[in-house]
């Protein structure tokens, strides 16, 4: 039986499935075009296949799946996607037979500004017999419930040095939409009353992977006639339905350039370097 977190380490598992039109469909609605769509999957489109299966039962307040399981039972209430690292070898497409193997890699806990913190990596790699796909690390961070006496720190703000801008206005059913393409069933993206009052957000939370998928999306476009081959990210605020929030970012050679979206006010949601 497992008795700690670093239990947790090599931890394996492994789906199958077929990479179906429908998602690429919904997808390409959601970005507002014509569909049906391209049958090639486009950089972050991966995320909308091998998506949680859980039954309702094993469903924990937030909407995630009870921890314990393949993913450590941290003892924490918030769950954020802190960042990640992507390498793309050969496109996804319709019709593909994939396989899945997700591995953790590490647990690591250290202690922030609000209290204890808990980081877990997992491992993904999707592959079938001629080789792989894509390949990445994903870091999980948990954290404590907010202490609304704690004093505020002031956000890290974006650079102002930008080639291109595209503000994005998101709103409920945007975020709607995008979770039921992933499955995801985490409240803090469609329950205002949730996040507002359990979690202490002033509103319903962007999801990373959607902010991540648009900034891969704005690099592919302003550096044409390339593959995406990496794809490194970090997240540092978060971005919420209140307001628009604006797409950065800006070339750095011939085969790389550096994306980021920024909050209302300036603050860094998320910075990534794209390399092709």
């Amino acid at each position: 039986m497992k008795k700690n977190l670093q239990d947790w380490v090599g931890n394996s598992e492994t789906r199958v499935e077929i990479i179906h039109q429908q998602s690429l469909d919904g997808f390409a609605a959601l970005m507002d075009e014509d569909v049906p769509a391209s049958t090639f999957v486009p950089p972050g489109g991966h995320w909308m296949y091998f998506t949680p299966q859980t039954k309702q039962s094993d469903l924990a307040i937030d909407g995630h799946s009870y921890k314990g399981g393949f993913l450590p039972p941290v003892d924490l209430p918030r769950r954020m996607w802190a960042g990640g690292r992507i390498h793309f070898f050969r496109p996804l497409e319709s019709g593909d037979k994939v396989t899945k193997t997700s591995t953790v890699r590490s647990v690591t806990e250290k202690e922030g500004r609000t209290g204890k913190l808990i980081f877990v990596t997992v491992e993904h790699g999707l592959s079938d017999p001629d080789g792989s796909y894509i390949k990445e690390e994903t870091d999980i961070v948990y954290r404590d419930a907010p202490d609304p006496k704690a004093p505020k720190k002031a956000p890290e703000m974006a650079p102002t040095d930008t080639d291109w801008e595209e503000v994005i206005t998101p709103d409920p059913v945007m975020l709607f939409r995008y979770s039921a393409l992933t499955y995801n069933g985490h409240r803090i993206h469609y329950d205002r009353d949730y996040v507002t009052q359990e979690e202490g957000y002033p509103g319903l939370l962007v999801h990373g992977p959607l902010i991540g998928t648009l900034l891969m999306r704005l690099a592919t476009e302003k550096m044409p006639g390339k593959s995406l081959k990496q794809f490194d990210f970090r997240n540092s605020n978060p971005v919420f339905d209140i307001n628009s929030f604006t797409l950065c970012g800006r070339k750095v050679d011939e085969n790389t350039c550096e994306v980021w979206a920024k909050g209302p006010d300036g603050e860094l949601a998320v910075f990534a370097t794209a390399k092709f």
